[in-house]
C-alpha cells in the first residue's frame, strides 16, 4: 500500500485550515462592525430595500413615542 498521497495532503490541509480561518476571521470582524452577518449578494435593490425597511421602522417608533 502506498503512502504518497499523506505527502500532498499535509500541505492541502494546511491551505484548506489557512482558508478556513480567514473567512471565519472577516465573519466575525465584519459581525462586530456592524452587529449582524453580511448579506451575500448584496445588490442595489437589497441596499433601497434595507434603506426604506430603516425608513418606515423609524416612522413607527417617531409615531409609538408621541
Amino acid at each position: 500500500m502506498s503512502w504518497v498521497w499523506l505527502e500532498a495532503a499535509l500541505p492541502l490541509g494546511i491551505i484548506a485550515g489557512m482558508l478556513c480561518a480567514m473567512g471565519n476571521a472577516q465573519y466575525y470582524i465584519h459581525k462586530a462592525a456592524h452587529g449582524r452577518p453580511k448579506h451575500i449578494g448584496n445588490d442595489m435593490w437589497d441596499v433601497a430595500m434595507e434603506r426604506r425597511d430603516k425608513k418606515l421602522v423609524e416612522k413607527v417608533s417617531a409615531a409609538a413615542h408621541n
